[in-house]
């Protein structure tokens, strides 16, 4: 079956192009272009053409940081990990990486077998992310602080082994015993490394950096501040080329204006994330973060009887309007950070983040308020089942 969608306002990191039209007719775009010229492309057997009405489309979102949502935790198992990712993929999130928070390291290992044999069989999973346990206690968020330990390289070998070449990316507190020495040990097997719920200084954080860690886990939660005598790891990303930094943009994980500064000083490097846990897309209620219980209310998550912040409720397509609405972003740079931006992140910008012919046929078409009408996930229409 052929898909065509065309008379649509494009943008994705190469801008903004109107009257535009692309067509597909597998995972991979065919062909793209402007005016008329997907008049060809109609005449196939049994073409789906959709008139974009001048509606924004752009790449499919891709998030390289959630832990589940629709009610459900990527920590529960399969089919738990489908029922979240089915409610993302119907707010515009097309790939995805799961992340684990803190758990036992037989229950972690566990997970990571299980994420590898899911993302041999579903193409829109790009692998894991263990955002425990190599966290510092002091700025370990929603982490059980029993299952948190220095980065050994046994440790590090026995998680590699586990994941199977599909361990996408790994956070750690450079400041750990032997952190920096798992850093080197993580990026040699070509896993992403960021520096995350951590206390590092900046001198430490560009340390980090110089061994190979290249993000910065959900920027300026977790970790200090910016002050005027004590830059800290924000400065330091912020300031290192080679460095891509998530926020997530909520409307309180990070106020609107110091996402406005972020996207001014790195407009190229930041990564939109959900670090979305079960009631992302769900309602307020009881919840459950690895073996943790998280209370929801109004939309925020916090660990039950604190103030601590454990995730967070977004869906992308919000994150989206709020980079681009409450922080005045210019939309092919809001785009880029959901699309272009993770998938150089991650080394998969050869095939991820763009509408152009050869890149996935991961495409969500947007009304004009920046809602989501419909989505394509690999040539696929998604589905979402309440």
């Amino acid at each position: 079956m052929t898909v065509v969608i065309h008379s649509a306002t494009k943008v994705d990191a190469d801008g903004v192009v109107e009257d535009f039209w692309l067509a597909f007719s597998g995972a991979t775009l065919a062909a793209t272009g402007t005016g008329t010229g997907w008049h060809g492309w109609a005449t196939a057997d049994n073409a789906v053409v959709v008139n974009a009405g001048a509606r924004w489309l752009t790449p499919g979102f891709i998030d390289v940081h959630s832990h589940g949502g629709g009610g459900f935790s990527f920590d529960n198992g399969t089919a738990a990990i489908q029922s979240a990712l089915a409610m993302h993929r119907a707010h515009g999130t097309t790939r995805s990486v799961i992340s684990l928070v803190a758990n036992p390291v037989e229950q972690l290992c566990e997970s990571l077998a299980l994420i590898a044999d899911l993302a041999e069989t579903d193409p829109l999973v790009l692998g894991s992310h263990l955002e425990g346990p190599f966290l510092a206690r002091n700025h370990r968020g929603a982490h059980n602080p029993a299952y948190l330990c220095t980065p050994t390289a046994e440790l590090v070998d026995a998680f590699l082994a586990a994941g199977r070449g599909t361990i996408r990316q790994v956070t750690l507190a450079p400041e750990l015993t032997g952190a920096l020495d798992a850093i080197d040990r993580f990026v040699a097997a070509g896993v992403t490394v960021g520096v995350g719920h951590t206390d590092a200084d900046f001198e430490l954080t560009k340390e980090a950096f110089d061994h190979g860690a290249t993000l910065l886990t959900h920027a300026f939660n977790a970790m200090p501040g910016i002050k005027h005598r004590e830059p800290g790891p924000v400065t330091a990303a912020l300031g290192d080329p080679r460095v891509a930094l998530e926020l997530i943009l909520d409307g309180f994980h990070v106020h609107p204006e110091v996402a406005r500064v972020a996207f001014f000083a790195a407009p190229m490097r930041i990564l939109l994330i959900t670090d979305a846990m079960a009631a992302a897309g769900s309602v307020d209620g009881h919840y459950k973060l690895g073996d943790l219980n998280v209370s929801v209310s109004d939309g925020r998550a916090m660990l039950s009887g604190t103030t601590t912040i454990a995730g967070s409720t977004l869906t992308q397509d919000v994150a989206l309007r709020s980079a681009i609405f409450d922080s005045e972003t210019d939309p092919v740079l809001a785009v880029r950070a959901m699309t272009a931006s993770p998938a150089r992140a991650l080394g998969l910008d050869d095939t991820l983040g763009y509408l152009a012919p050869g890149f996935a046929a991961d495409v969500v078409l947007l009304s004009t308020d920046w809602t989501v009408d419909r989505v394509w996930a690999a040539g696929k229409p998604t589905t979402h089942t309440d």
